[in-house]
């Protein structure tokens, strides 16, 4: 009995002992107190120690950590779903505003005019994403096209204007887009897309703002840049909202925003019944390696007339030369090598001619069994035309070989426009109209590549003024576009064309 009472105290004073311990382990250590600070140890009983066997030490279970999950995976990037990866990529600082909430109205109350934008991006969406990837930029710039063209490569504002991205020509040649009687790079798919992003680039630089960046694309780079010199002289803030600008580009970004809202939102876009793009590459580019017509293109790459034009819309004439850039849907580019290797017929039916004394078109056409009309489109100029000795023209046939090569390597040929022997102009008189035969300096001129076939006078056009000729020219400042967003087959907006807007 006496034994077991003492063994019961033990026990009793043992685990007082160890409870104590536990206690001052647990109790937690502030940092201050860590500076010459004993611990006392505790030495856990081993099994070599006499009294205690294997059966009195607890069990340790290895405990098994839970697997590790994959680093997280971008479904987007493998989606079927183009809209889904533009989604993935959106990178700029959302604007909310008035305008920004009106235009999305706007959209959203014309559902079909939307569709139709959005049908038309489809050839050229995946590869403006691809190339916005590759240089890390924000793939809402891949809606730009939406509020420059509506997507319409043909798209040409009065402000000359031209392509998806809406280049001028001198902003077009400040990057590299060749301008030609043969070939406009401002309507190339591929061109003016590589200049868009290297412009955005550059003036995204200048300002390390995308909405600065973007009033820029619109206005130019030094408008804006005045703009906020003003307001940093002021001491007023300088982000896109507080700068004074004309209405177009105010609106400008505004328009953007909403088509994000609208397209970056699955549920939205599918109550507009707005279709899906498939992530996929829709065109393949090659070089002809020989002169070709447009028709022989499209025939070996089994494509119509209008769907090669639509990928290829910087073509001005019927004749592609030797070494350029060809766009055709990738599903068909196996079957244009196939057969292009296998064709007998020529690869072009025109030719060059070269006048050797003045003559109408009509007549000119009469000689090649071809119509005035044709022979106009082709060469860019007017049914009515007459052209003096000299003039070199398209016309249909597979005469020398040697000068249609040399016709395709001059970058415009010579059409001298001669005035008809019969015409008058108007002179006005007081009370009564008088008439005079034209002079050769009222009457002669010479067709542009960049009038797109239109005859342009040698100078002012009667009943003008200097200063009114200029604004029809374009040349004058810019004046605020249309609060409405280009949603039709145009540019709707008007640029300025002074060098200073794209």
């Amino acid at each position: 009995m006496q034994h077991r009472s003492v063994l019961s105290l033990v026990r009793q004073i043992f685990a007082a002992t160890l409870g104590a311990a536990l206690l001052t382990l647990s109790a937690p250590v502030l940092a201050e107190d860590m500076e010459g600070a004993s611990f006392p140890s505790l030495s856990m009983p081993s099994l070599a120690e006499p009294g205690l066997v294997a059966d009195d030490v607890l069990t340790v279970h290895e405990i098994h950590m839970a697997p590790q999950l994959p680093g997280s995976i971008d479904l987007t990037a493998h989606s079927t779903n183009l809209w889904e990866r533009i989604r993935n990529g959106f990178a700029m600082t959302d604007l909310n505003d008035d305008l920004v909430l009106y235009y999305q109205q706007w959209y959203q109350n014309r559902p079909d005019a939307l569709r139709r934008m959005v049908t038309r991006s489809r050839p050229y969406l995946h590869y403006i994403v691809e190339e916005l990837e590759a240089r890390g930029m924000p793939t809402e710039l891949a809606l730009l096209p939406m509020v420059e063209s509506s997507f319409n490569p043909n798209a040409y504002s009065p402000a000359h204007a031209a392509g998806l991205w809406q280049f001028i020509p001198a902003t077009g040649k400040r990057f590299n887009l060749e301008q030609n009687w043969w070939r406009d790079e401002r309507r190339d798919i591929v061109s003016s897309t590589g200049a868009a992003l290297d412009y955005l680039q550059t003036i995204y630089e200048m300002h390390g703002d995308w909405h600065l960046a973007l009033a820029s694309y619109n206005w130019g780079e030094g408008a804006v840049k005045r703009a906020i010199g003003k307001n940093e002289s002021r001491g007023l803030p300088t982000d896109y909202p507080n700068l004074t600008m004309p209405n177009e580009t105010r609106h400008y970004v505004p328009k953007l925003q909403a088509l994000k809202n609208i397209l970056g939102n699955p549920a939205l876009m599918a109550r507009l019944d707005l279709p899906m793009i498939p992530n996929e590459p829709y065109f393949a580019t090659l070089e002809t390696r020989r002169p070709m017509d447009v028709k022989t293109v499209a025939r070996l790459a089994n494509m119509t007339e209008e769907e090669f034009q639509r990928l290829n819309p910087s073509h001005n004439r019927p004749v592609i030369k030797a070494a350029t850039p060809v766009v055709i849907p990738a599903d068909k580019l196996d079957a244009f090598r196939s057969n292009l290797q296998n064709t007998q017929a020529p690869l072009t039916q025109w030719q060059a001619y070269t006048l050797t004394a003045p003559e109408r078109l009509d007549r000119i056409a009469a000689n090649f069994d071809t119509t005035a009309g044709e022979l106009a489109r082709a060469n860019g100029l007017s049914e009515r035309v007459r052209l003096g000795a000299g003039s070199t023209l398209l016309v249909p046939g597979s005469g020398s070989t040697a000068s249609l090569t040399t016709l395709l390597n001059t970058s415009t040929p010579q059409h001298i426009i001669e005035p008809e022997p019969s015409a008058r102009c108007g002179k006005a008189g007081k009370g009564k109209r008088v008439m005079k035969k034209c002079g050769k300096a009222e009457s002669s001129a010479k067709v542009s590549p960049m009038d797109g076939g239109k005859q342009r006078g040698a100078g002012v056009r009667q009943g003008k003024t200097g200063k009114s000729a200029s604004r029809a020219a374009g040349t004058g400042k810019a004046k605020a576009g249309s609060a409405k967003p280009a949603t039709g087959g145009a540019a709707k907006p008007t640029k300025p064309a002074n060098g200073k807007h794209r």
